[in-house]
């Protein structure tokens, strides 16, 4: 049974999924179960930082940025997206980035409550952070 935003991948093709709508049944891809993502919420020192947080910028917005040192944004090694999800779970944001690019987005200022932040490194996986 799938749960409303969770996220699978599937180990051959690569194909990445979140659900939208939760259901009974499985989801397969290339034959086989796709495998359900969980995010880290721990880093290792010795590692770039990867988990997502949300500060305000030197013009006073608020954004969410990779890393408490921005994570690199080079061709081979970069965030491909970052995800905003309300505390209820039912407003979702998605930006998806590219080498070159900041490892931030900037967050609407109607937000309410507490939220989460995933963002997917293309090397090493996906990560949650949450707002204060």
């Amino acid at each position: 049974m799938t749960e409303k935003l969770q996220m699978y991948r599937c180990e051959v093709c690569g194909n990445f999924v979140q659900v939208l709508l939760a259901g009974a049944g499985e989801l397969v891809c290339c034959g086989q179960p796709m495998k359900l993502i969980t995010p880290n919420t721990v880093e290792d020192a010795a590692l770039e930082k990867h988990i997502p947080v949300f500060i305000k910028d030197e013009n006073g917005k608020s954004i969410i940025q990779v890393g408490s040192t921005p994570h690199p944004m080079e061709d081979k090694h970069y965030i491909m997206f970052i995800e905003t999800i309300s505390g209820d779970g039912n407003r979702v944001k998605v930006e998806y980035l590219y080498p070159e690019m900041k490892p931030e987005i900037e967050l609407e200022e109607n937000k309410t409550g507490r939220e989460k932040a995933l963002a997917f490194c293309n090397i090493h996986g996906l990560w949650e952070g949450q707002s204060d």
